[in-house]
């Protein structure tokens, strides 16, 4: 006879426990907020912007609203990508309808906005952040290096909504974000996926896990107290997956009245998401050899949804593979394999150029390449996120058909299995909507406006913060 408190009746009841967590963070975070001078129900975010009091026009429950630009990117993968003298229509939260000026009518009822030369553009998707938590210290990510594997280890127990890092990405024009644990282990725990300026971690919720966190070579080979060599990694990753993945099946099973009842292991939960296809392994991978061995091991042999979270130094050897097997490849931070003897001592590539990264993958005929900062306060921020795309496009990568731009959005909402809900301007999606001056891959553009799910969230003309 088995007995523990996690033998609970079902699927929900199991999930019972993070959410009781989360709770109480939420209930703590809530007494030190100072939200006592805000109207009933309002939000203050730390750029100041007032949310969630009464609804606005496009807000959830607000009139509808219009916005007229010169220019929408609309990024879809399928139909026009762009429409000149351009107008979105929200309501709701969400998008009702894009097109050219000529061809929308525009309700009488309707509050319009028009933001002249600007351009309009899906927000952006940065998908390896560890800016949305904090520790007693410093805005950090959890990183549990207690185990080589920690499949069970929960970034969304650090986050904390709304920080002075996460909104000042958002006034870069990040408005999703995959917030991961750290890579001292070779699997550090579940990512949570977020909006980046609602207010309350609710509201911020996109999804729970966002991803599972793998690292392999690099960082995890400095875990004490064995200093892992790449085999055993290697070796220990496979088995902690199969693990994982019988132990997934046997819920399956269960659940489908074929066979009996499974104890419940909350390091093992994540793999039945990752089995049923509900979220990825975001990987921190990079080399070719480790690259490689990361495709084939989770997406060829396992059969789990993978993509590559850093795919730099010579990691774009492995294109025509990956682009075989599916797997996305969001680049980032390094932009350049360089022919400089302690790289080539160290990664093994030897390029004979500079060579750009991302022009590597897309040479080698990847096309779903997008961008990444690993944003951190000690290394590079998420706000940066478009000069990434900007120096790839210096370094070679071809932006002819606003692969930039793709990449940015609806490539990351792809990736993370969230593009039906954000990623391009499409009738049905969340009006997640940037206002820029230019070309998103022209460092010299800024964001003017930041629109998540219809809410006003970001002006700069009341502040700029980034």
């Amino acid at each position: 006879m088995q007995s523990n408190s996690f033998a609970m009746s079902d699927k929900a009841e199991r999930q019972h426990a993070p959410k009781l967590v989360g709770a109480l963070a939420l209930f703590f975070v809530g007494l030190c907020s100072g939200g006592a001078n805000a109207a009933p129900g309002a939000v203050a975010n730390v750029l100041g912007k007032t949310i969630d009091s009464k609804p606005a026009a496009g807000a959830p429950g607000g009139p509808g609203l219009a916005i007229h630009s010169s220019k929408v990117l609309t990024c879809a993968q399928a139909g026009p990508g762009v429409f000149n003298r351009g107008v979105v229509l929200v309501r709701d939260g969400l998008i009702e309808a894009v097109g050219s000026k000529a061809e929308i009518e525009v309700p009488a009822d309707y509050e319009s906005v028009d933001v002249g030369d600007n351009w309009l553009m899906p927000g952006m998707i940065e998908l390896h952040s560890h800016q949305a938590g904090s520790t007693s210290i410093f805005v950090n990510d959890i990183n549990g290096t207690i185990y080589l594997t920690n499949p069970g280890l929960r970034a969304s127990t650090a986050v904390v909504p709304d920080n002075e890092w996460v909104m000042r990405g958002l006034a870069g024009g990040v408005t999703s974000m995959l917030f991961i644990p750290g890579s001292a282990t070779n699997i550090g725990g579940q990512g949570v996926l977020l909006k980046t300026g609602l207010g309350r971690y609710e509201e911020n919720l996109i999804s729970n896990p966002g991803s599972m966190k793998l690292a392999q070579a690099g960082n995890p080979e400095r875990w004490g107290p064995l200093f892992p060599g790449r085999s055993f990694q290697n070796w220990h990753t496979r088995n902690t997956f199969e693990r994982g993945i019988a132990y997934a099946n046997n819920w399956i099973a269960y659940e489908a009245g074929e066979g009996p009842k499974p104890l419940v292991d909350p390091q093992f939960e994540i793999f039945l998401h990752l089995v049923k296809g509900d979220v990825a392994v975001s990987a921190h991978t990079q080399i070719y050899q480790v690259e490689l061995r990361t495709i084939m091991l989770v997406k060829r042999q396992l059969g789990i949804d993978v993509f590559v979270d850093h795919g730099t130094f010579d990691g774009w050897r492995v294109a025509p593979i990956a682009e075989a097997e599916g797997v996305y490849a969001i680049v980032g931070p390094r932009t350049l394999d360089s022919p400089w003897s302690p790289m080539v001592n160290w990664s093994g590539s030897n390029p004979e150029r500079m060579q750009g990264i991302h022009a590597g993958y897309q040479e080698l005929g990847h096309t779903k390449i997008g961008f990444n900062t690993d944003a951190h306060p000690s290394t590079i921020n998420q706000e940066e996120l478009s000069v990434q795309a900007a120096m790839a496009v210096h370094y070679g990568f071809d932006d002819s058909e606003m692969q930039t731009v793709r990449g940015l959005t609806i490539i990351a909402a792809e990736a993370a299995g969230i593009d039906d809900r954000v990623g391009s301007l499409e009738v049905g999606k969340e009006a997640d909507i940037l206002v820029v001056n230019g070309h998103p891959a022209d460092p010299r553009t800024v964001v003017e406006r930041v629109w998540i799910e219809g809410q006003d969230v970001y002006d700069a003309r009341e502040g700029r913060a980034w």
